[in-house]
């Protein structure tokens, strides 16, 4: 008869995947470049790094270059742009002003925008403005628009052409991070440098990169001429896509968001409260930006989540009441792209996985979700 310690027994008990040997750092590269290798011939990418949290280890894959001209190598310390995955930030930094009771993501715009009183903007809460709840907005900024005053003064005579939609745009969450720096009392740029990058213990994400860490702030390439090209400014860029960030930063993020990293109760609080489930649309469940699909999901459903159509068009969206609270057995994910550089980002909580994908090439949405949804996979298959 054989006879087995209690810690023997939990061991036995477990499912086979969680009582695997962590992956090595060569097969993660096995892995990653398995996964990745067909995009990067595809689509001619530059360059392209890959950052991974994996119950407690971290692991990171670069392949190409950060600037063609200088043949500067990629590396998990490159600089990319994130695109619409600075809004992450955006909502974190909203989240966390509320945590520290500066806001109530409750109350409605005009309570903070006066000159929006009686308007259909104005009537917003916060909360919508994490959301895309606005019932129509346009994707981006008015042409003939040049400032935020300018902004609001468009908005007091802006109407909603489809109430109760979702509607993706870079007008409502940028209003939202102008606001949470007026209530904080800053820009916006300085307030989410000096305030919640700080309070992540992020050493290489800014808005405005310090000359000192410009050499490590690769070039983008333009997917239709192959030029190198770094974001314009614009309205409400920095706080709609104006991020830049490393690999290693961003396997942070993901970390703190899983809880494998140190964070302060208000900095966990507002987290958490950015992953609640807030309204569900035909294909997901929007968080504060984040976008929320139950695990296992097909990779179909996650293509058709992260499609023009949901980016460009208004879908029907269904507040949840009340919100869920955040789940284990979830994938959450974010895209972001500026001309030059393309950024992706999926977090399986229950999983205790992060992946952080960065590249200086705008790779179409599809591209980027097979390739990294073929990575999961393949990180969870059970380990030899």
């Amino acid at each position: 008869m054989k006879f087995f310690t209690a810690a023997a027994i939990t061991l036995l008990s477990l499912p086979a995947a969680l009582t695997a040997a962590p992956w090595t750092d060569a097969q993660m590269q096995e892995l990653a470049e398995s996964s990745f290798a067909a995009v990067i011939e595809e689509y001619n990418v530059p360059g392209l790094v890959v950052g991974v949290t994996h119950r407690g280890q971290t692991y990171y894959y670069a392949a190409g270059l950060a600037s063609r001209e200088d043949n500067t190598a990629v590396s998990p310390d490159t600089l990319f742009e994130l695109g619409s995955v600075s809004k992450l930030f955006n909502v974190s930094l909203a989240a966390l002003a509320e945590a520290r009771g500066d806001m109530d993501l409750n109350e409605q715009v005009s309570e903070r925008l006066p000159d929006l009183d009686g308007t259909a903007f104005g009537d917003l809460s916060l909360m919508d403005l994490a959301t895309h709840n606005s019932g129509g907005l346009p994707l981006q900024v008015p042409e003939t628009v040049a400032s935020s005053e300018g902004l609001v003064e468009w908005l007091a005579d802006w109407q909603p052409s489809d109430t109760g939609s979702r509607s993706y745009s870079n007008i409502s969450i940028g209003l939202l991070g102008h606001i949470t720096a007026n209530v904080l009392s800053m820009g916006y740029a300085d307030t989410v440098e000096q305030d919640l990058f700080q309070e992540m213990g992020l050493q290489s994400t800014w808005v405005n990169v310090p000359e000192k860490s410009l050499e490590r702030y690769a070039y983008g390439y333009d997917r239709k001429t192959d030029l190198p090209i770094r974001v314009n400014p614009g309205v409400l860029d920095a706080e709609a896509y104006g991020v830049k960030s490393s690999a290693r930063d961003m396997v942070r993020f993901l970390e703190l968001n899983i809880g494998h990293a140190d964070a302060s109760d208000d900095l966990n609080a507002a987290l958490k409260r950015t992953r609640q489930g807030l309204a569900q649309t035909d294909a997901y469940v929007q968080n504060m930006i984040w976008e929320q699909y139950p695990w296992p999901v097909s990779v179909e459903q996650m293509i058709k989540g992260n499609s023009y159509a949901y980016i460009l068009k208004p879908q029907p969206m269904e507040t949840l009441d009340p919100p869920l609270p955040p789940q284990k057995n979830v994938i959450l994910n974010k895209t972001g792209a500026t001309n030059g550089f393309g950024a992706y980002v999926a977090l399986l909580p229950g999983e205790e996985l992060g992946v952080a994908v960065l590249a200086n090439r705008n790779i179409p949405n599809e591209a980027r979700i097979r390739a990294t949804y073929a990575f999961i996979q393949r990180v969870l298959a059970d380990q030899e």
